[in-house]
């Protein structure tokens, strides 16, 4: 399933908003139309936001009329800003473009550079790709050959350039010859479970039963889990991580029931440059994702409404960490910048 392509110099994004009544592909040509993808979630996922950033940055690049290399530049970081400010609190989006500016602030011919960053952001699919790949090997050593994953929100390849995170896990470990079946949490208010992990492993033909989120404390507590498997959008530098709204509770109710709580990203998402998840940003959304469902009014009008679209897990409460350059295991302030090193 891939929920990004690039084609003739455009970016085709899978509109996961209306998954899964619908497959329905919008084409971006401006960075403009890219930053409005990922601010209203048509395409979301760190992975995903931070390779369509980079395409959105070609889009820019291919647009710009400079008369010299410091004029390209100064509106290509303008470009960079509208596309970073997007969604703060996911690392990849703003690591793939500083990334991109690197790589413009790098080159001798800068009327080269739409080409170039072009190149740059395929390559930055790709990496993604295998990166991926080599994570889901990494996590899928971790489980027993028989395993029921509960899982929050989705880190498949929905959320990536392809195969996925946490879901990458489920299909490695099927690839080992594992027998996998995956309990998906609907994931409120904008039900990322219900409607992408849900539909995604049932295209691939995994056994999956979907759950309200308050569920998730009954099927631990009555042996249906084996392990928690999900995704991240930042981690600091002592294992403290930023996910879905919902991950800090899930985090808690493993730890009361003794089931491991493993959380699969990429390097990228690592952010060293904060020591505690304190440090991390929590985009806030729309009362009206809170409020109605499919665009019916489920709450009283007026109502006050809080929606954080992310919480912080502490680092207590994490078994592992799955990196595409390995497995990192508490003390994490001494075990992720090794995997950086490596």
């Amino acid at each position: 399933m891939q929920a990004i392509s690039w084609e003739h110099d455009r970016l085709k994004l899978l509109d996961q908003t209306v998954l899964p009544l619908k497959k329905v592909y919008i084409t971006c040509t401006t960075y403009q139309q890219v930053a409005d993808a990922i601010r209203n979630m048509k395409v979301r996922g760190a992975p995903a936001i931070g390779v369509a950033a980079a395409y959105g940055m070609a889009l820019a690049a291919g647009s710009i009329q400079a008369a010299n290399r410091d004029e390209f530049l100064s509106k290509l970081k303008e470009a960079a800003g509208v596309l970073i400010a997007t969604r703060p609190t996911a690392v990849n989006l703003a690591w793939a473009v500083d990334r991109i500016i690197a790589v413009a602030e790098a080159a001798e011919d800068w009327q080269q550079l739409p080409a170039l960053i072009a190149k740059t952001a395929r390559n930055m699919e790709e990496e993604d790709i295998a990166a991926n790949r080599r994570l889901g090997r990494n996590g899928a050593k971790l489980l027993p050959d028989k395993v029921s994953i509960l899982t929050h929100c989705n880190a498949g390849a929905l959320a990536t350039a392809g195969y996925g995170t946490a879901l990458g896990i489920v299909r490695a470990a099927r690839e080992m010859g594992k027998t996998v079946s995956v309990y998906a949490d609907e994931t409120r208010p904008y039900l990322q479970g219900a409607r992408l992990t849900a539909f995604e492993l049932m295209e691939d033909g995994f056994p999956v039963t979907l759950i309200t989120d308050n569920m998730a404390g009954h099927v631990m507590q009555t042996g249906r889990i084996n392990c928690v498997v999900l995704g991240a959008d930042r981690i600091a530098a002592n294992g403290d991580t930023a996910n879905k709204i919902g991950t800090y509770s899930l985090a808690v109710l493993a730890h009361e029931n003794n089931i491991p709580f493993y959380v699969a990203a990429p390097v990228s998402t690592l952010d060293l440059s904060l020591s505690t998840g304190d440090e991390i940003p929590i985009e806030e959304r729309s009362p009206l994702e809170v409020t109605h469902v499919f665009g019916q009014q489920i709450a009283p009008e007026s109502i006050h409404v809080y929606n954080p679209a992310f919480d912080v897990t502490p680092a207590k409460y994490i078994t592992a960490i799955v990196t595409d350059k390995g497995v990192a295991f508490p003390p994490f302030n001494q075990s992720l910048p090794q995997l950086i090193q490596e």
